[in-house]
């Protein structure tokens, strides 16, 4: 690359500067199309790890924006989870933590009250979403919920379409299905490369819980 007016070389530092001003006009351009605000849809499925963790960053960062947000734990609720500790113990008055679960179906061995407690949960997650003051909400593992059959999944899709406009809405599990994934604004797949628990390790404080 040369200066235009000299046609001299430019400098490794100059071509750099150059480089990144193109690419900086062109991001300039595309978010100037860019305008409003909008409650999304937010899916977090697939066969790695990080689906809950992303969904409680965001829980996060509305606590820090001063965001009223609620939490509803579909499958986890009998497990103290560090994320639970932290939530209720210091932000009680912003985010709203509701563990309805009693763990994976293979724990409790008794369908019709997995079903009981889904549906419970659901009931929560219904009136937390519909309350126009609360601007997040985390349905962690309603995709587990969604995928026995223990919610109806119309309904969950109903829900969301008439959603107060500026709710973010942010659904976690494994297996989502084609019609949660076209009613998102935002989907992500996490992709399972490595996992510890393969090796024989257990799942870890601090990591996993």
């Amino acid at each position: 690359m040369s200066d235009p007016e000299t046609d001299t070389p430019l400098s490794e530092e100059a071509r750099h500067a150059a480089k990144m001003a193109k690419k900086k006009a062109a991001r300039d351009k595309i978010m100037a199309g860019k305008s409003g605000e909008k409650g999304l849809v937010i899916v977090h499925s697939g066969s790695g790890k990080g689906k809950s963790s992303s969904g409680f960053g965001m829980i996060l960062r509305c606590i820090a924006h001063q965001m009223p947000c609620a939490v509803v734990q579909f499958i986890k609720g009998a497990w103290d989870t560090g994320e639970r500790r932290l939530l209720t113990q210091n932000f009680g008055d912003l985010c709203q933590f509701h563990a309805m679960g009693e763990g994976f179906t293979w724990e409790t061995q008794d369908k019709a009250r997995d079903i009981t407690a889904a549906q419970a949960g659901w009931a929560k997650a219904k009136e937390l979403i519909e309350d126009p003051e609360i601007r997040f909400v985390l349905l962690d593992e309603i995709i587990i919920a969604l995928r026995y059959g223990y919610l109806d999944e119309a309904e969950v899709l109903a829900t969301l379409a008439e959603k107060p406009p500026l709710t973010h809405v942010c659904l976690t599990g494994r297996g989502a299905s084609e019609a949660l994934i076209a009613a998102a604004d935002l989907a992500t797949e996490m992709t399972l490369v490595k996992h510890p628990f393969r090796s024989g390790i257990k799942a870890q404080a601090g990591v996993e819980f």
